[in-house]
């Protein structure tokens, strides 16, 4: 071959190298392995389909407003050497029987912990009552490393809540609360609290039913519907945030059942809790209508055999004295309307009565044998019912 014919053939390897990167750049080829490429295209689709988890972002909305809350208070002891206090004070009986005075009484510091949300710029933590009950401290520890004194400003045991107002400087992180009466069953539902000190622990489940009554529960003292969820909700988790999956506060974690149907948690509906909050921030105690009666739902048949009404609350007592027997209800009335409203459940009855309000009559529509009445009745609070 030529000199010539050797040089001419530089142009035509440039041109075929301008093409082959022309190529590479068009259709995505690489120098890379088939496996080294196969890999990217997964990784690829990976970032596609899973985005940055919901659950992160709803936490980190709402993370830092949840507290520990560590409570201690003092326990006293007593002993008595088996005999009744009341007669080992008696000197003359002990110098008689030969038996030492009455000891001194011991006492030793329990502590115990729980969890809240901070919910207003001021420093207002929700949490239970039963957290910070009979407390006699409280520490509160913040998500940043910040412990603080807390002051209880309120607590209502009937429905299981309590704010805290901190004591120190802010600022103060908060929570976002959420519309409670918008969640529906299905939705998601995140769990946010302290379980065992473990601080920051969240888990996820979701929405299983909405309105549990805790009658159903076998709980007599509370007065409260509740939203039932399969995110685990453990002991040190009361009193902490549930939130929905945009990380507003949809309720407070109050219990976990135990034994046969371990694994159902439960909490306050926040709207429900923003309702007893104020009143605690404003008056240290909630208000409770009451009419003072013991409903039950209705029977699926009636004495004779027949099928009853299906719809409405049964009067099984009547508290003496109360609203209900001098408003004119009588045992075995039937409550079909309440404030013009269906009643379908006792449950019904007593949300009414609630949303009422105190000193006001409210319309009673029952059924008494074949008679339809009309009564007007105003409900109490259940402070004023106790104290008749």
């Amino acid at each position: 071959m030529s000199k010539k014919s050797l040089n001419s053939s530089k142009p035509i390897e440039k041109i075929f190298a301008a093409c082959l990167l022309t190529l590479t750049a068009v259709t995505g080829i690489s120098s890379l392995l088939p496996g080294e490429i196969r890999a990217n295209e997964r990784d690829s689709k990976l970032t596609e389909i899973s985005p940055k988890s919901f659950v992160a972002k709803a936490v980190a909305k709402t993370g830092d407003a949840v507290v520990t809350i560590e409570t201690q208070r003092r326990v006293y002891t007593y002993r008595n050497n088996g005999m009744s206090r009341g007669l080992l004070i008696d000197p003359y009986f002990e110098r008689f029987f030969n038996f030492p005075g009455p000891t001194i009484p011991k006492s030793r510091i329990e502590s115990a912990q729980g969890s809240g949300v901070i919910f207003g710029p001021e420093g207002l933590v929700l949490t239970n009552a039963h957290v910070v009950e009979k407390s006699d401290k409280l520490i509160v520890g913040l998500s940043d490393g910040r412990r603080v004194t807390g002051k209880v400003i309120g607590q209502d045991s009937l429905t299981d809540l309590a704010v805290i107002l901190l004591q120190g400087t802010g600022p103060w992180p908060t929570a976002n609360l959420g519309n409670s009466d918008k969640i529906r069953v299905g939705d998601w539902a995140i769990a946010v609290g302290n379980p065992f000190g473990l601080e920051n622990t969240v888990t996820l489940g979701i929405i299983s039913n909405l309105n549990r009554n805790v009658t159903q529960l076998g709980i007599s003292d509370k007065r409260i519907n509740l939203i039932q969820t399969d995110a685990a909700i453990n002991p040190g988790n009361s009193g902490g945030p549930l939130l929905n999956a945009e990380g507003d506060v949809i309720g407070i974690n109050t219990l976990v059942r135990s034994g046969p149907g371990a694994g159902l948690g439960f909490a306050i509906p926040i709207n429900k809790a923003k309702n007893i909050a104020n009143q605690l921030i404003k008056n240290g105690n909630a208000s409770h209508p009451i009419i003072g009666v013991s409903l039950s739902n209705l029977p699926l048949v009636d004495k004779d055999g027949n099928e009853s009404q299906k719809k409405g609350a049964l009067i099984r007592y009547l508290i003496p004295g109360g609203p209900g027997e001098t408003g004119g209800l009588k045992i075995n009335d039937f409550i079909l309307k309440v404030g013009g409203d269906l009643i379908k459940s006792p449950s019904d009855v007593v949300n009414k009565i609630n949303d009422h309000g105190v000193n006001k009559p409210l319309k009673f529509e029952i059924k008494r044998g074949q008679e339809t009445l009309i009564l007007f009745i105003s409900p109490i609070d259940i402070n004023q019912l106790n104290m008749r």
